[in-house]
Formats: C-alpha cells, structure tokens, sequence
C-alpha cells in the first residue's frame, strides 16, 4: 500500500474507532435524561443536562493542556485512554450512584479533551491541502454512522415502553459499555504515516518520536504545546472563527440531549414517545451521514466552496427551529416523565418531529465538515493545539448550554441558536475569505 492509500486508511479506521465510541457515547447522552426521570432509587439524585454541563465545562478547561498530553503520550495512546474513560462513564449507568455518575462526569471530560486533541492531529497528519476536506467528510460521516445503530436498538427495545425498568437499562448500558470499548482497541491498528514500517503512530507533527526522550525533553514538549494553545486562541484567525465554534457546541447540546429529551416528554405521541427518542437520534445520524458524504465524499476537490455548505448549514437549521418551534410545546425540555403539560402551536406530529431531526444532523454536518476543513487546512503546521483550541470554545458554549437547558423554556433555547448561527456564519465567511486571501498570497505556504 503507497504512502496515500495508508494514509486514507489511518482516516477510514479512525471514523471506525470512533463510530464504536460514540455509538455508545451519544446513545448514552440521547436518552440519559429520560433514563434518569424513570429510575426509582433513594441513591440516585441526579441530571443528565448537569452531567453534560460538568463534562463540557471539563471539557473546556482541559482543551489547552490536552496538547501537552498527546505531545508526550503520543495520539495513539491518548486516543486509547481517553476512550477508557468514555467506556466508564457508560458503565455507570448499570448501578448508578450520584457519586459515581458526576465522578465519571469529570473523569469523561478531561479524556474527551485529549481524544478529541490527538483526532484532530491525526487527521492533520494524514491530510495534505488537496485531501483535507475530503478526509474531515469522510471521518465526520464514520461518526456520524455512531447515531445510527445505539439508537435502533433502543427504538426497537422501548417500543411501547412508557416506564425504562431497571432491566431495560441494565442491558442497554452493558452492550454500550462493549461497544465504546471495542472503539478503544482498534487504534492501535492506525499506522504512522511516513514511515512504510510497522511502527505506530508518532505523537506529534512534526514526527518526531518520544521514545527514548529525557523526561526534561518531554516537559518541554508539553510546555510548548500548552504555549503554542494559548497563543492560538488569540490569532485572528481563530478568534473570527470563534463564533461559529460557539454556535456548534450549543446547537451540539440541542440535537444530542435537549430534542429528545423534549420529544420522549411530548404527551401527543402517545406510548411510542419513549422510543421516538432513539428514532430521533437515528435521523439526526442519517443528516450528519448526508452532509459528511455530500460535503466531503462526493466534493474531492472542494469545488463547492466551504461558506455555500455553512450557508446551507444555517438555512437547514432555521427551518428544524421554527417547525420545533410550533411542533413542540414549550415546557418540554423540563417536563416531569409523565410528559409535557402545555399545548404546541400546532397538533404534534411524529413525520414532523423527525424531519427537525433529520435536518438538525444536516446542518451541524455542514458546520462541523466546514470547521474541520479550514482549520486543518489554515493551522495544519501546528494541528494538534489548533484542534484543542477549537474544542476548547465548543465545549465551553455546550457547558453553558446543558446548564440553562436545566430550566430554560424551548423558546428560549430556540432564540439563542438562532442569533448565534447568523452571527457566527457571517464571522465564518471572513475567516474563509482571509484564508483565500493568505493562500492567494503564497500557494506553497505551509500553514499557521
């Protein structure tokens, strides 16, 4: 296999990896807030949306050392464990205790920091300018194959289920807990890029291995990546891209545990709505699925442009808002288990329901694939802190967004996203255009 062709395959078994992961990891979080309104324990007092809020303020505040992590540890490593600690956050779910469930909160939030740093390096390393965003399409519909397959098994598990028994849970959560795992051990089938050896993959890019380092070496690796993440987070580049970062980690907390927390609360629908939260997330797979592999799959070359993808992001998502908007009564995001108490606009409808899932997996496709792109594509000398930084702002905006979905009316969650996504789209076309404008400049430069 040429240096290309291994390369595209390191990108294929990453998507793999990390399709078994949040196969398990997004089930967990799409039905966590349903589970957790049906348990009947004197040991457990908790909520799923403080949960995500702990694991994305985590989350946040790990982004900058997380670098420093993988410069020492290696990707592949830093993939393994932080994985690890997706496996155990599932697990929890079998015998929870409060204690446990918001230890395992904080634990998740630090590995999702270093897992998500060493994708982001990996995908750089194996991604020149001309394959960049065919390899972000391609690993963001892998992904997105994760919101698939844990959700048909619970559509088909709870139908006709208006109470999740501890049995209901107890197997689900067992079978999440294999499959997150089964995610963990195939990293170690990635391969380093530039080296036609069996040897693994080298932890930074510059290729250099940490192998045989003095410890002083490797303090002053991680040293420098904690420097060179703070003094990303301030470029120009990055600060105009910073809004539309924002705007995906609050829409993130919408799809992935606020809509179907509010359509299992939906009364309307009847002794199905249980199980329509799996159905749910099975049509916001299948938009991510679409947009990945019309956006990165289908436009090898880039013709299409990366701000009419962001456009059609925005316009998708606008039309998912209004159709909750009227479709959806308001109270629903923190409706008690018996369901919502407040009439919707219209009378509630399951095709409608699903059509805003399905359109709100399109639109954070078109963002995410478009995000991935320009950043690789801007910072790809310096990827793995670049990454950091983005995930960095994502998760700080989702923190504060699974902490106000505790109490905060659909409306209103609704109003924020929407002035958000206008705002960030227009600092996204800015970004793109300097970008264009730098690489028009100099065709052979490397990157930031």
């Amino acid at each position: 296999m040429g240096p290309e062709g291994k390369k595209l395959m390191n990108i294929i078994v990453l998507g793999v990896g990390f399709m078994f992961i949040f196969t398990a990891f997004q089930t967990c979080g799409n039905i966590e807030q349903t589970v957790i309104k049906s348990f009947n324990s004197t040991t457990f007092h908790a909520s799923g949306y403080t949960s995500m809020a702990i694991i994305y303020g985590v989350f946040s505040a790990s982004n900058l050392l997380a670098p420093s992590v993988v410069a020492v540890a290696g990707a592949q490593l830093s993939m393994f464990f932080s994985g690890l600690l997706y496996s155990a956050y599932i697990a929890v779910f079998v015998y929870p205790y409060t204690w446990s469930f918001y230890t395992a909160s904080v634990l998740v939030g630090t590995g999702a920091a270093v897992l998500w740093t060493a994708q982001g390096n990996v995908l750089a390393l194996n991604s020149g300018p001309s394959t960049i965003g065919r390899n972000s399409g391609i690993f963001w519909a892998l992904l997105q194959f994760s919101l698939l397959f844990g959700n048909l098994y619970i559509f088909c598990a709870w139908h006709g289920h208006e109470h999740i028994s501890d049995k209901d849970r107890q197997t689900v959560f067992i079978s999440l807990t294999v499959i997150s795992l089964v995610g963990c051990f195939l990293f170690f089938l990635i391969r380093s890029p530039s080296d036609p050896s069996e040897a693994p993959l080298l932890p930074s890019d510059s290729g250099e291995s940490t192998l045989g380092l003095s410890n002083c070496h490797a303090c002053g690796q991680a040293v420098d990546a904690f420097v060179q993440a703070c003094k990303m987070l301030v470029t120009k580049e990055m600060l105009l891209l910073s809004l539309s970062i924002a705007y995906t980690g609050v829409e993130l907390t919408f799809y992935s545990g606020v809509y179907g927390t509010c359509v299992g609360a939906t009364r309307a629908f009847g002794p199905d709505a249980k199980s329509l939260v799996g159905l749910s997330g099975i049509f916001v797979g299948l938009g991510e699925i679409s947009g990945g592999c019309a956006f990165g799959l289908l436009d090898k070359h880039g013709r299409l442009g990366r701000n009419p993808v962001v456009t059609l992001g925005l316009l998708a998502h606008y039309l998912a808002f209004f159709l909750i908007f009227i479709n959806i009564a308001d109270d629903a995001p923190v409706a008690p288990e018996e369901g919502t108490r407040l009439p919707a606009y219209i009378q509630p409808s399951v095709g409608v329901a699903l059509l805003c899932s399905f359109l709100l997996g399109l639109g954070d496709s078109c963002f995410n694939t478009q995000l991935l792109s320009i950043i690789g594509f801007t910072f790809r000398n310096n990827s793995a802190p670049a990454f950091a930084v983005f995930k960095f702002i994502q998760s700080i905006l989702a923190a504060l967004a699974f902490f106000y979905s505790n109490f905060l009316a659909l409306s209103w969650q609704l109003l924020i996203m929407v002035v958000l996504g206008f705002v960030g789209t227009l600092t996204f076309f800015a970004a793109e255009r300097r970008a264009q404008a730098l690489a028009c400049q100099d065709p052979h430069q490397e990157g930031i």
